[in-house]
């Protein structure tokens, strides 16, 4: 009876603690237009990102700053599968630019990330943006694409850990009465 039971709460602990696929595996950027910290020698007209996952169109968002970390002007974002496209509808003269988006996965795992590139168009008599001193929300966005913290995962398997084990001695300690 104990072997059983031992056996029984093992098989619940390794099903909790065995990651399923979807679940654990975050959508990430792909590729992206204007290519992530490239410089263009011509303003963009969309910027372009594809993700590993399909996206859910209802919840994603593009947004572009300049380096004084002024939105620009952008149409809505369409989704296609797992790539979103935004019109530019500002011009660009030359300068540095983010690239700031978060979606949301099909499975509904939220990511966001940023990352920059510069417009340097040598045809251009528009004077480039500087940068501006001000944080805003846009420098706010992780770079890293979002996703749970190590160290949240690393403290739920340790507290599966310590559950199971605890509820195995109770067990024990019943089937001993």
């Amino acid at each position: 009876m104990n072997r059983r039971l031992g056996a029984a709460a093992l098989a619940v602990l390794v099903a909790l603690l065995v990651p399923t696929g979807p679940a654990w595996a975050h959508n990430s950027l792909r590729a992206a237009t204007p290519v992530q910290q490239s410089t263009v020698t011509s303003a963009p007209t969309e910027i372009v990102l594809e993700f590993m996952q399909r996206l859910d169109p209802t919840f994603t968002t593009i947004v572009l700053t300049d380096a004084a970390r002024r939105k620009v002007g952008t149409g809505e974002p369409t989704v296609a599968g797992a790539k979103s496209t935004v019109p530019v509808i500002d011009t660009l003269p030359n300068g540095t630019y983010t690239v700031a988006y978060r979606v949301v996965s099909a499975d509904g795992h939220p990511v966001q990330g940023s990352y920059p590139f510069t417009v340097a168009d040598p045809t251009s008599s528009a004077a480039p943006v500087v940068e501006a001193t001000t944080p805003s929300a846009a420098a706010a966005v992780r770079p890293d694409g979002g996703g749970p913290d190590v160290g949240v995962l690393v403290a739920g398997v340790v507290l599966l850990v310590l559950a199971a084990g605890t509820a195995v001695l109770w067990w024990r300690r019943a089937a001993r009465r």
